[in-house]
């Protein structure tokens, strides 16, 4: 591995006992149109991979669904044998169908062949950490998780996977499943301008528990902003660029994982996290989503 060149922002976070760059990499855009199939330019894609752990970075996160497979195929092909400070943090829960729909898939049969196929294609003996994700494409839906997230722990006893999180969940599905069984992250959509999980974020980070943001930047249709492109301007960066730093500073508990298939892409994500925002700038930003 080369020496890296950026200086990732944000330091580290431990999740359980995984120390992991609050800084890291979504794989999701690494398949086809729509998370479906294979990637336009595989041999780019392998390379986005490899530069994000050259870089220094030791958070993926994918899921066998995306492609599905694709993304798992891409990684193990890139990486494996992986370093020992890498992290690949993987999801359950959902499954793909022919239109490229986003079918939910939470029987204990069906995360149990989830849990298989993600150790299968990652070339893998123990998951480091598996998102049950919850609700639906449009959002988090009340309802128990109990039987979804305890045979996700009756896994995790089996030795397969290291530690759970939930995705897309409500704040009180995150409260049932710390009642079942240790958490260390929690996946949702939160951005500047979708900011329904500000309490949540302030309640795990007193628990210890990260919260990692799930399009950041707002996912297939980027964020737009009069005031983010003002604070933007004022600081000569992108506004994509000042959304990923306000995040870093929102909460020392965000993870991030922005997703990219260009290299270059990738390092302009990294410098512009890195950006330091002042007390007027995040004044600004914070009215945003509120």
């Amino acid at each position: 591995m080369s020496t890296p060149s950026l200086s990732l922002p944000g330091g580290t976070w431990t999740l359980g006992d995984l120390a992991v760059t609050r800084f890291g990499y979504g794989a999701m855009q690494l398949a086809g149109p729509w998370v479906m199939g294979p990637p336009a330019d595989r041999e780019g894609a392998l390379a986005v991979l490899r530069e994000a752990v050259d870089l220094g970075i030791t958070h993926i996160d994918t899921s066998d669904a995306y492609g599905p497979r694709v993304t798992n195929e891409l990684i193990r092909e890139a990486l494996h044998p992986y370093p020992e400070s890498l992290h690949i943090v993987t999801k359950v829960g959902a499954t793909r169908d022919e239109q490229g729909g986003w079918p939910t898939a939470r029987r204990p049969e069906d995360l149990r062949r989830q849990v298989h196929d993600n150790l299968t294609s990652l070339r893998l003996d123990v998951l480091d950490l598996v998102n049950l994700r919850l609700g639906n494409a449009e959002g988090p839906q009340p309802g128990s998780l109990a039987e979804a997230f305890e045979t996700l722990v009756e896994l995790q006893q089996q030795g397969l996977i290291r530690h759970l999180g939930v995705s897309n969940a409500t704040e009180g599905q995150v409260t049932e499943a710390q009642s079942i069984a240790p958490i260390v992250c929690v996946q949702n959509m939160y951005n500047l301008a979708h900011r329904h999980d500000d309490k949540l974020i302030d309640r795990l980070a007193t628990d210890d528990v990260a919260y990692v943001p799930f399009f950041p930047l707002g996912g297939f249709t980027p964020l737009q902003s009069s005031a983010l492109s003002a604070v933007a301007a004022r600081l000569e960066a992108t506004p994509m660029a000042v959304a990923l730093a306000w995040l870093l500073q929102r909460s020392p508990n965000i993870l991030l994982i922005p997703g990219t298939s260009s290299t270059a892409h990738l390092r302009e994500n990294i410098a512009g996290a890195g950006l330091c925002l002042s007390h007027e700038d995040l004044t600004e930003l914070d009215d945003i989503g509120r």
